[in-house]
């Protein structure tokens, strides 16, 4: 798990676009948009998928929830508009199994998504 894609992006080993940093969360720009704002919020403490947080993470999810919701308003996409998602596992579309939620904006949005 430490070895996912974020976990090196969290540590500065690979290069990312990061729009948001405080001490939980993280948070870089898409690097495959599917919209003109894609931006992805991870926790700096590894969990691999929704199924694996416990009581003890909910404040961990509401930091990301927060700062995706304090970054759209700050972008000031909010009053438009905007979608977050987290999928788990592979059928739920998740491909990095590090926990994030994706900040879509920028455009209408469809239902249902896919």
């Amino acid at each position: 798990m430490t070895d996912t894609l974020f976990a090196k992006i969290i540590r500065r080993e690979i290069p990312a676009d990061i729009v948001y940093e405080d001490d939980a969360v993280l948070a870089f720009r898409d690097i495959n948009p599917q919209a003109p704002m894609h931006v992805l919020f991870v926790p700096k403490t590894p969990i691999a998928t929704l199924n694996d947080l416990g009581e003890a993470d909910a404040p961990t999810v509401g930091r990301l929830v927060l700062a995706a919701a304090n970054y759209a308003k700050a972008q000031g996409v909010a009053d438009d508009g905007y979608r977050v998602v987290m999928n788990c596992n592979r059928n739920g579309g998740q491909t990095v199994f590090h926990l994030h939620l994706h900040l879509l904006a920028g455009r209408a949005m469809h239902w249902p998504p896919g």
